[in-house]
């Protein structure tokens, strides 16, 4: 069958092989080793053993990278030309990803706790482990609600061994992301109950649903999918993207039972993440005593975590002695993995970290919405790796 539709005109091998061929082309992954593979905390290692050797002799910095609870840790890993695991080892960075797998039914209990207080701590003490002691902490780069939990797990455990936070595309104030401010509104009535009794017996939000609402925020681009693909039948490489997203959009999990209400009751209805604050049970958990550097990362045109929302952290996390923010003019997705993630992001994330990695001598106030000390601080660390001294 694969060698038939080898010999057929390119449109029409591209069609046969979306419909039943299995696919444009094979998913391809950066080569990674599995070092603990155990229920929501599968923790992977990218790159060779040369590579992590020699980060270990230059006293580099891991990276550890955490997905959104809702998306395939995938979203770091794509395809080999859009890869940020793959950027990162161009870097003499080494990446690591958790991955929190599937969630189910049985998930029922778990909220956030489990991952402020166990998954994330355990997996930055098995980075730092499997760096073998010559790195003192990480870097935690985190997209969309991903570096929320990044965030809470740093203000939850101040002591924790993290040197930085990148947030990329992160929602820190739900009242500015529809239509949640009409939600809550409308619920004001009756309070959260009703919402919270309806997830509490659904033990969570369903995975079917999670990718239908995904697909929902950009509807007009799956309405008109069907003229894209006949108008690009004979383009392979632009449904070859395509087709990247379509598998990364059927992978994603459900949201575990307690955390799908406690976003609803202490994010959306009672607001506090915006206010800093947040509360599990008798809990509080401060978000502005964060101390240590942070980059935002946020764009107008996305239609999940609107700007402002994500322009929110500058203010909320002042108290850090760094509060960096970067507009990528993108899709939520493509502010983590694509062109615009490549060409914009990922630099400035490598920009971010050049600069802790050589600090300016003289040390300032952090700077906000600004780029001036990141691109200094580059400059210096260039000169500093080709012999030269910085200006």
């Amino acid at each position: 069958m694969t060698f038939v539709i080898d010999r057929l005109p390119t449109p029409v091998r591209n069609l046969m092989r979306l419909t039943v061929g299995g696919g444009i082309r094979d998913e391809v992954h950066t080569p990674h080793t599995t070092l603990h593979s155990e229920r929501h905390r599968v923790l992977r290692r990218y790159g060779d053993l040369d590579q992590l050797a020699r980060a270990r002799e230059q006293g580099g910095i891991p990276v550890l990278l955490l997905p959104p609870l809702a998306a395939p840790a995938a979203c770091y890993d794509l395809e080999p030309d859009h890869s940020y695991v793959g950027h990162l080892l161009e870097q003499d960075r080494i990446p690591y990803v958790i991955d929190y797998g599937e969630m189910d039914r049985s998930d029922r209990a778990l909220g956030f706790e489990g991952f402020i207080d166990d998954i994330i701590p355990q997996a930055i003490t098995r980075v730092l482990a499997d760096f073998d002691g010559s790195a003192a902490a990480v870097d935690l780069v985190a997209w969309s609600l991903g570096g929320t939990v990044a965030l809470l797990t740093l203000a939850a455990d101040p002591g924790l061994p993290v040197r930085s936070i990148t947030a990329i595309g992160t929602p820190l104030n739900y009242g500015l992301v529809p239509p949640y401010p009409l939600v809550r509104q409308l619920a004001g009535k009756t309070g959260p109950r009703p919402v919270t009794a309806t997830l509490s017996a659904l033990r969570g939000i369903p995975a079917p649903l999670v990718q239908i609402a995904y697909r929902g925020t950009a509807w007009q681009r799956e309405l008109k999918k069907p003229w894209f693909i006949m108008n690009n039948l004979g383009n392979t490489e632009t449904l070859a993207r395509m087709e990247v997203v379509n598998r990364f959009q059927r992978r994603f999990p459900g949201y575990p039972g307690r955390l799908s209400e406690q976003m609803w009751e202490q994010f959306i209805y009672h607001d506090e993440l915006a206010g800093g604050v947040v509360n599990f049970g008798d809990r509080r958990i401060d978000l502005t005593t964060i101390a240590v550097p942070v980059q935002l990362f946020g764009s107008h045109r996305d239609v999940i975590v609107p700007w402002a929302a994500a322009r929110h952290g500058v203010e909320l996390l002042a108290q850090s002695p760094q509060v960096h923010f970067t507009t990528v003019e993108t899709s939520h997705l493509g502010l983590i993995a694509g062109p615009d993630a490549e060409s914009q992001t990922w630099p400035r994330i490598d920009a971010f970290h050049a600069a802790l990695d050589y600090p300016p001598l003289v040390s300032g106030p952090g700077d906000q919405d600004s780029t001036d000390s990141i691109s200094a601080a580059t400059s210096s660390a260039a000169s500093r790796s080709a012999g030269t001294s910085g200006p």
